[in-house]
C-alpha cells in the first residue's frame, strides 16, 4: 500500500486511526498495571521501616476489663408498692475502650455491657422484692491531651444505651411483675491521670454519663400485663426527657498495672428515675468495684512494624 492508498484508507475508516493512535496507550496501560501494585505493595512494606512514615504504622491495643460490683441498693416502683424496698445490689460487667481508626489520637470508643440484680426488702423486713437488669452501652468521645499537666486527659462525647429487666415482688397476688425497657442518648464525659507510685505505674479515671433523650414503657397505673396482652396498648410508651425522667451514672476506678494484667478498685453510683402515669419509680445503687484487664493488642505480621510500629491506647 502506497502513501496515497494509505491516506484515502483513514479518510474512509477514521476508526483506524484511533486504533493506530492507541496501540502505544494499551501498552503504557498494562505496564504501568503491573508496576503500580507492585509499587504501593512495597511501599506498604517499607512504610514501617521508615522513621519518617512511622505514623502510618498505628497499632490501637484494646483496653478490656471484667467487673464485679457489691453494694447498696433502693428501689421504689409504686406500680408494685407505695413502700422503699432497700438492700443488696450485684453487678458483673464488662468494658471495652479503643482508639478510633480513623482518628486514634483524638477520639476513643467505649462498649460497656453488664447484668446486675438486687435483693431488697421493706422497712420491717418481711417482704422481699427481686431485679434483674440487662444493659449494653455504646459511646464515642473526643480526647485532648492536656500538655501543661503530663498524663492528664480529658474526653467528652455522645453515648447510647438499652437496659431492661424486671422487679418481682411475691407479695403482690394481681401484678406480682414490674417490667423495665428503656433506651437513650446522651452526654459523657471522662478525665483520665497517669501516673506512678514510686515504681508501679497507676491510672485514675472518672466518668460521668449523663442521658438527654429516650424511649421507655410504663403502664398505666393499675393496668395489669394481662389487660396489655388483650389488646390495651395505649399510653404505654413513653418519650423519656427530663421532665419526666432522670438519669445519671458515676465511675470512679484506680487500675494498678502489674506488668500486662491491671488491677481495678473503684467506685460506681447509679440514678434512675421516672414519673408517668402516676408512677413514680426510683432506682439508686452504690457499689464498690474490683475487677481485672489489661490491654491487648493484635499486631500485623509485617517485617518491622513490632519494633517500628506507634501504639495509641485509649487509656494509658
Amino acid at each position: 500500500m502506497n502513501l496515497q492508498d494509505k491516506k484515502n484508507f483513514l479518510i474512509l475508516n477514521p476508526m483506524a486511526a484511533i486504533t493506530i493512535k492507541c496501540v502505544p496507550v494499551r501498552f503504557i496501560v498494562a505496564v504501568l498495571s503491573v508496576v503500580l501494585p507492585w509499587m504501593a505493595r512495597a511501599a506498604d512494606k517499607a512504610s514501617c521501616a521508615d522513621s519518617v512514615a512511622v505514623a502510618l504504622c498505628i497499632e490501637r491495643p484494646v483496653n478490656s476489663s471484667f467487673m464485679f460490683d457489691i453494694g447498696g441498693a433502693q428501689i421504689l416502683d409504686t406500680y408494685l408498692t407505695p413502700i422503699k424496698y432497700k438492700g443488696l445490689n450485684l453487678r458483673l460487667g464488662y468494658e471495652r475502650l479503643q482508639a478510633m481508626k480513623f482518628s486514634p489520637w483524638r477520639w476513643v470508643s467505649q462498649i460497656e455491657a453488664g447484668v446486675d440484680y438486687q435483693k431488697v426488702k421493706n422497712p420491717v423486713g418481711n417482704h422481699t422484692m427481686h431485679s434483674l437488669m440487662g444493659e449494653f452501652q455504646w459511646g464515642m468521645m473526643h480526647r485532648w491531651h492536656i500538655g501543661s499537666v503530663p498524663g492528664l486527659q480529658l474526653m467528652a462525647g455522645g453515648e447510647t444505651r438499652f437496659r431492661g429487666g424486671v422487679i418481682y415482688n411475691a407479695n403482690n397476688s394481681n401484678n406480682p411483675v414490674s417490667a423495665k425497657i428503656h433506651w437513650s442518648i446522651g452526654l459523657q464525659g471522662m478525665a483520665v491521670y497517669n501516673m506512678r507510685l514510686g515504681k508501679l505505674p497507676v491510672t485514675l479515671r472518672y466518668q460521668a454519663v449523663l442521658p438527654l433523650l429516650g424511649v421507655f414503657f410504663s403502664p398505666e397505673y393499675g393496668q395489669s400485663f394481662y389487660e396489655i396482652y388483650l389488646g390495651d396498648r395505649n399510653g404505654i410508651v413513653h418519650c423519656g426527657w427530663w421532665g419526666n425522667r432522670f438519669d445519671m451514672r458515676n465511675l470512679l476506678t484506680v487500675d494498678l498495672h502489674f506488668g500486662r494484667t491491671s488491677l481495678r478498685i473503684g467506685y460506681r453510683g447509679q440514678i434512675e428515675t421516672s414519673y408517668v402515669n402516676n408512677l413514680n419509680y426510683h432506682f439508686f445503687t452504690h457499689s464498690a468495684i474490683i475487677g481485672i484487664g489489661g490491654e491487648w493488642l493484635s499486631m500485623k505480621p509485617r517485617a518491622g512494624e513490632t519494633e517500628r510500629a506507634r501504639i495509641i491506647s485509649a487509656l494509658y
